[in-house]
């Protein structure tokens, strides 16, 4: 078990924007029209040394794959997805000490609304 040290130097991945067409919701009509995502993650890491290899860092082509694939999975709230992801994440690299998540669904089931909903779930791991 590690303690963080709040003076200790961080690295931040951020993965911005990433748009997918899922099938999430509650409501019927969701299930079979699905919807337009938007997806940001956010994972830090401790930088002790100075990083010259993929093996130091957290690779963000596998986190992107980690999500797409998790995208693709129907599920009622966005908050068991976010909160999904982000074990998934940490599962695949647990030199991780923070992970935040957000779901932008772009076009919520709600009569003459313009606009968007989303959740963001975040973790530190100590």
């Amino acid at each position: 078990m590690s303690i963080i040290n709040h003076h200790q130097p961080m690295i931040t991945i951020r993965l911005k924007n990433f748009e997918f067409f899922s099938h999430h919701g509650v409501y019927e009509e969701e299930k079979i029209l699905g919807n337009t995502f938007i997806v940001n993650a956010s994972v830090s890491f401790n930088a002790d040394e100075k990083i010259s290899s993929i093996h130091q860092t957290i690779n963000y082509v596998s986190i992107y794959q980690l999500i797409k694939k998790r995208m693709h999975i129907p599920t009622a709230l966005l908050e068991t997805l976010a909160q999904d992801i982000a074990e998934e994440i940490y599962n695949f690299d647990e030199r991780l000490q923070s992970i935040s998540i957000s779901i932008e669904k772009k076009n919520p089931p709600m009569l003459n609304i313009k606009g968007s909903v989303s959740v963001q779930y975040e973790k530190k791991f100590n």
